[in-house]
């Protein structure tokens, strides 16, 4: 059973409580993780780690820990050792930030655990194998690509992503058939998307379930995660109000998801910590259970956290400059670049806001044209196609019919569409020196590094037929990006235990690019909301931990932006996000 979804939706705590209800019932079950934000250990009080360890408390439940970075770390090191003392260094610089990317963690990360999946003896062992993140079906494309990676990446040693990641699999090839075969066996194999009730979030899983389907894997169910239960009687505004919101986003829900069969689980009030919490998240549940609402006070943050205002009046002291948001999907960074697009408008300063989020609507969330304002939106899927077509007509055309196969897999990676929304971004970030220009998503740290090396650039002039303006406004870009006074990110997360772990990842990834993070802001927190419900001031509890930390250890810049009743769409309720109180 493979647990897959978006970091944040809970599918550590759903893994872990459907270890223990198996077990419960008399199988014998392993339990894996290769999640970078697992906590299994934490989950179940003890050390775990890389090897198989039975959970003291119940009997016939063991565990694993795959860590997904170190694996990393083993895997570069397995490649770039044998060619550390023959190469300069620049080289190997080069090839070390190839092999930093995600694409490679998650296989290193699958090479680790595909031992697990062929090893017959062991499956045999266990009644139930549970794995806390599944892999991609990126990563299961490239494992199926045709047997010729070695000779492809000899006759292209500066070429691909994620190919040149594969030239380290030192398992044998059967190994990776096996394991793909068993994924995709539904009399063996169940893969689980978990979402939450939120529109961005059942898009993403929706997109995931679109991919899964395209290789095989067909045999996936929906477990929708953490529902406010419908209140009785409520006259708390806010509850209500979030509760229209999740049936909303349940009621508009994509059709080839809602003819998968799904479970609805309920929000708990305390946190999925420990056999006794997690036994109670598959107790028959009533959907309108009630809830307490009485009157309590906030509870105390210790620390001070200024609101938005405080952050456009900070902004508004440079009077142009390039402003980046940056943090994964779903944790609102389109509705902060409107906004403090819009703020900014208002005080008189010209603003250009562009954004390359394919679930962005700009249009939507702005409603109303307003002064001072331009905006733009650059289609990520038409970029990345036109920039593919110019590849594959240049680099791939002396290529035999398996080479182009490989590259072209190679080029639906991530790290491609954010080369080539780049291309896209340079031209407008010249704009900056006399203007605010808001950058609504842009590129990571490790693709501005693969960008900035000296051989990746190279390799980005050769697959492309630019003038050397274009290449220049490249280079120029990517120093301004590391110039704190001409350009701000901002990382947006929420004060839960993933988004902020994948957030603090970010900013290390940035870091390592000369990217220095100028704030953070911890979006749709319940801390300093007035609610008279116990259910959401018990979640606002769990906050403080996430806020204090940030605020001590990530970031000397942390604002705050409470969760909002209704979607802030249109400039009436964007504006209202600059509220004092």
């Amino acid at each position: 059973m493979f647990f897959t979804g978006k970091g944040g939706v809970g599918k550590t705590s759903l893994s872990c409580a459907s270890a223990i209800e198996l077990v419960k019932r008399g199988k014998k079950v392993l339990l894996v993780s290769t999640d970078p934000a697992s906590n299994i250990g934490q989950v179940f009080n003890q050390q775990i780690g890389d090897s198989i360890t039975p959970i003291g408390l119940l009997e016939g439940l063991f565990s694993l820990e795959i860590d997904p970075q170190e694996a990393a770390m083993k895997y570069r090191e397995r490649i770039i050792s044998p060619v550390r003392q023959l190469l300069p260094k620049e080289v190997v610089d080069n090839i070390q930030e190839q092999l930093s990317g995600a694409c490679t963690t998650e296989i290193a990360a699958f090479d680790e655990f595909t031992a697990l999946l062929s090893n017959e003896g062991l499956i045999k062992d266990y009644d139930h194998i549970i794995f806390d993140t599944a892999p991609t079906g990126h990563t299961i494309r490239l494992l199926q690509l045709p047997r010729a990676w070695s000779n492809f990446i000899e006759k292209n040693p500066q070429g691909a992503s994620c190919l040149g990641p594969l030239s380290g699999l030192e398992k044998q090839r059967s190994h990776y058939a096996k394991a793909v075969k068993a994924l995709a066996d539904s009399e063996r194999s169940r893969l689980v998307l978990v979402s939450r009730a939120q529109k961005t979030a059942l898009e993403e899983v929706a997109s995931t379930h679109e991919e899964l389907l395209e290789i095989g894997l067909d045999n996936q169910f929906l477990v929708i995660n953490a529902l406010l239960p419908k209140p009785e009687h409520s006259q708390d505004e806010l509850y209500n109000a979030l509760y229209q919101k999740e049936q909303i986003a349940i009621s508009h829900l994509n059709t080839k998801l809602a003819n998968l069969p799904i479970d609805y689980l309920n929000l708990r009030p305390f946190n999925m910590v420990g056999i006794e919490a997690l036994s109670q998240l598959f107790k028959k549940q009533d959907l309108e259970e009630k809830q307490e609402f009485i009157n309590f006070p906030a509870p105390n943050l210790n620390i001070e956290i200024p609101n938005l205002v405080s952050l456009v009046d900070q902004l508004s002291q440079s009077k142009s400059g390039l402003i980046m948001m940056m943090g994964k999907g779903g944790v609102g960074k389109t509705t902060l670049a409107s906004a403090i697009a819009l703020e900014l408008s208002k005080r008189g300063f010209m603003v250009h806001l562009t954004t390359s989020d394919p679930a962005s609507h700009l249009g939507v969330t702005l409603s109303e044209s307003v002064d001072n304002l331009e905006v733009s939106r650059i289609d990520p899927k038409l970029e990345t196609q036109l920039y593919a077509r110019d590849v594959l007509a240049t680099k791939g055309q002396s290529l035999d019919l398996q080479g182009r196969q490989m590259l072209e897999e190679d080029l639906r990676s991530p790290c491609t569409e954010e080369i080539a929304v780049f291309q896209k971004f340079a031209q407008i970030i010249k704009q900056a020196d006399d203007r605010f220009v808001i950058m609504d998503t842009a590129p990571t740290g490790h693709t501005l590094l693969l960008l900035e090396s000296i051989q990746a650039y190279n390799l980005e002039i050769e697959r492309n037929d630019r003038n050397h303006e274009e290449k220049n406004s490249e280079l120029n870009s990517m120093n301004r990006l590391q110039n704190p006074d001409l350009t701000k990110v901002i990382i947006v997360t929420l004060a839960e235990t993933t988004p902020v772990l994948e957030a603090s990842q970010l900013q290390q990834d940035l870091q390592r690019a000369g990217i220095q993070p100028w704030a953070w802001v911890v979006n749709n927190s319940l801390i300093s909301c007035e609610t008279s419900s116990t259910l959401l001031r018990q979640r606002g509890i769990y906050e403080i931990e996430h806020i204090q930390n940030i605020s001590q250890n990530l970031s000397k810049q942390v604002f705050i932006l409470p969760i909002q009743p209704q979607e802030p769409v249109g400039n009436k309720a964007l504006t209202r996000l600059f509220s004092p109180s």
